[in-house]
């Protein structure tokens, strides 16, 4: 057997199966996309690029962070929407604590803790009481949200340290690279090992092929999924407390409408929303292609809405796009095996 043929599938050589990956596409369009900024809008680069590129990367950290756990989550076969509200919940009590006098990292252990709480929830709801996840992180995104914005009602609480705030909103000297960046590249790493090479990340992928299956090959696939939801509330939790300190502004609206984001980069890198297929790389590549994307149109002056608009078609139709190559991959394994 030749090197070459060590690598070949379904006839195509391992240079092709990259270039072709969704990470690899991503890229790519990310690549296309700032070339295309700087030479179509003005004020990409003022005043500096270093500046654009902290911003840029500032914004897409609460992002990046939330999908970590959520892309396994999403690997499994299950979903959790309910992040966004987490991390609303946990701002709002995390200021709601340091206002009442609590000390600060107390109040964000308590906050973090909380967020926990609700993973926890959504957990028992799933594998336990049985019920689908969907329905149970809908349910749980509009109670936890309605209860963030109780706490606080229309006021926030804005008094947090200033030297604290300023360097959550800091870079790493010398970098452009925000203080964040490294607290998602440090979770990143965590995140990856879990999922791609140890024996919990392949029981996740066993889990999203065939939930049968993986219980036949030994894999606990509740307590599995339960710890899953219980590290997205945790993690939701910790991005709460951070995105509080890097805005000064602890309110329950916070986080609103993070969870599509977070989805759309999730699918648009090439994980399954069915379960079973992807990578922890794929999602990351896709948030920052969303942080990208965002970056440019708010500089064009484009609002919220129509950014919303995109995302929401954007992972319309990379669901679509997964579904019919999903189907073809299928058909083609089919033929071959017949052959």
């Amino acid at each position: 057997m030749t090197i070459e043929t060590t690598y070949l599938r379904h006839d195509r050589p391992l240079w092709r199966r990259l270039l072709l990956r969704p990470e690899a596409i991503l890229i790519a369009a990310i690549l296309l996309i700032v070339v295309l900024s700087i030479l179509g809008i003005p004020n990409y680069l003022r005043p500096n690029p270093g500046y654009t590129i902290s911003t840029l990367l500032l914004n897409a950290a609460p992002i990046l962070i939330l999908l970590l756990p959520l892309t396994l989550i999403i690997a499994t076969g299950e979903i959790d929407i309910s992040v966004g509200s987490t991390l609303g919940l946990s701002s709002a009590s995390f200021g709601l604590m340091f206002a009442s006098g609590i000390p600060l990292p107390l109040a964000a252990i308590l906050s973090v803790l909380i967020g926990g709480m609700v993973g926890a929830f959504n957990g028992f709801l799933v594998t336990v009481v049985g019920l689908p996840s969907l329905a149970v992180t809908i349910g749980t995104l509009a109670l936890v949200r309605g209860i963030a914005v109780g706490m606080l009602g229309t006021t926030s609480v804005t008094s947090f340290p200033s030297d604290l705030t300023s360097f959550v909103r800091s870079t790493v000297p010398g970098t452009p690279v925000p203080w964040l960046i490294v607290v998602f590249a440090a979770l990143a790493i965590v995140f990856g090992v879990l999922l791609h090479f140890t024996a919990f990340g392949r029981g996740v992928f066993a889990i999203g092929l065939s939930t049968e299956t993986a219980t036949f090959s030994g894999v606990n696939v509740g307590r599995t999924k339960f710890v899953l939801f219980v590290l997205s509330g945790l993690t939701a939790a910790l991005v709460g407390v951070m995105f509080t300190l890097q805005y000064s502004n602890a309110i329950g609206s916070n986080g609103s409408g993070f969870e599509l984001r977070a989805i759309t980069a999730i699918v648009l890198g090439g994980v399954s929303i069915w379960g079973g297929t992807g990578t922890l790389l794929g999602a990351v590549v896709g948030g920052l292609f969303i942080a990208t994307v965002n970056k440019s149109l708010q500089i064009l002056g484009i609002g919220d809405d129509a950014i919303y608009v995109i995302t929401g078609s954007a992972l319309i139709i990379s669901v679509v796009v997964g579904s019919i190559a999903s189907v073809i991959s299928t058909r083609r394994r089919a033929t071959t095996s017949t052959a």
